[in-house]
């Protein structure tokens, strides 16, 4: 799977997500991949909306630092969001509390 590959995927979860799950959330997501299909893209959320963009943000809100290969077990249900924080798998900058809503769009 190339870093487009995962983008794509990405955008289909972002695409199926409730908008109920991140009303009220106003953000900026960066995503930093490492590896072997390493990238940058991030979401801008505001009023229910996402919108996924390619490359790098000047001023996200959060940063989530991960591995492509652990990012796409992550996006395909084998690896918890959590369970990848809590073992060093997922890295966070930023704001915290926006970070877990964040794993509405991607769970």
């Amino acid at each position: 799977m190339a870093f487009a590959d995962i983008v794509s995927k990405m955008q289909e979860q972002v695409n199926n997500a409730d908008p109920a799950k991140i009303k009220g959330v106003n953000a900026t997501f960066q995503f930093e991949l490492s590896g072997d299909e390493a990238g940058t893209f991030h979401l801008n959320v505001a009023d229910g909306n996402v919108e996924l963009v390619e490359g790098a943000h000047d001023n996200p809100n959060v940063t989530i630092l991960m591995d492509s290969e652990d990012f796409k077990g992550m996006l395909d249900g084998q690896l918890n969001a959590t369970s990848a924080f809590m073992s060093g798998k997922l890295k966070v900058k930023g704001d915290m509390s926006l970070a877990m809503k964040l794993q509405a769009l991607v769970s």
